[in-house]
């Protein structure tokens, strides 16, 4: 069963932009999203040294989204090596006990378990150069840390950040059940399935794309599909290797017809009601 949650957000100077606590009732976690710019402010605060995992985010140079995922025994000093070091991200999101709780043990368990959701979720580039390893604890501190993990992803999806979030496929059979389901089939073999997400339009695995593009898709649609392709986000066959989110139902049109297309008016359920339709009624 769900239940509702509450959050305690402060955003320290009133800017949304540079650093911002969160805290979830009934939880002795807590998580701040800081600027780069503003490191030096987080370290006035005595938990800025506590142990704990961090996530550092950016963009690569083709302007997709990139995480780093640490842990580190005392934060500020491990993020200041960052900043030394490192010029890929521009916020970084930590996650602490608010008591101090975590230990070294912890937090490599922690650091690989969020490596291993990022890596499944498959919503940014990890930049990590090996895979943590996980460490060895008991079964009650496994219980408490796996909790932990849901309690801390939430408030970083809270702050925006959805690296850690793989689409349940529940929600698509749910969907599904409900005629919420969208379909596209058209030239050169196109025939994919996708619905509507919280943070856009998910196209579901085994969807095929169309084999070769219009002479008059844009150049920036076709560069997108080029990298789908080169990065084995689609196969030689066409086909998505696992469920993909586009930032909108025009993009993932496009892409799967190979040429400029309104996702809007393009996607269909089964009924042949596009999704202009169901909004409008």
């Amino acid at each position: 069963m769900s239940f509702n949650k509450t959050i305690q957000m402060c955003i320290f100077d009133g800017n949304p932009n540079g650093r911002i606590m969160c805290e979830l009732s009934n939880w002795n976690g807590r998580v701040y999203k800081i600027s780069r710019n503003d490191l030096n402010e987080f370290s006035n605060r005595s938990d800025s040294e506590f142990t704990g995992v961090y996530f550092l985010f950016g963009k690569d140079e083709d302007n997709n989204d990139t995480v780093y995922v640490g842990e580190a025994e005392k934060m500020l000093v491990r993020l200041k090596q960052h900043l030394k070091d490192h010029n890929y991200w521009n916020d970084c999101v930590v996650v602490i006990s608010k008591d101090n709780i975590l230990n070294k043990a912890h937090v490599k368990f922690l650091e690989n378990k969020f490596y291993n959701l990022a890596n499944d979720a498959n919503r940014a580039t990890i930049i990590n150069s090996t895979v943590p390893t996980c460490s060895s604890i008991s079964e009650f501190d496994e219980s408490m840390l796996e909790e932990f993990i849901e309690n801390a992803k939430l408030l970083v999806n809270t702050l925006g950040y959805k690296v850690f979030d793989k689409i349940d496929v529940s929600v698509i059979e749910t969907n599904e059940e409900k005629q919420n389901v969208f379909f596209i089939k058209a030239a050169r073999g196109a025939d994919a399935k996708g619905l509507l997400v919280a943070d856009g339009f998910l196209v579901v695995k085994s969807s095929k794309i169309a084999r070769d593009t219009a002479p008059s898709m844009s150049a920036n649609l076709i560069n997108l599909r080029k990298k789908l392709l080169d990065k084995g986000i689609v196969d030689q066959d066409f086909s998505f290797v696992s469920d993909y989110v586009f930032t909108s139902p025009s993009l993932a049109a496009a892409v799967v017809m190979g040429r400029n297309a309104n996702g809007r008016i393009e996607w269909k359920t089964v009924n042949n009601n596009s999704i202009k339709d169901i909004e409008e009624q």
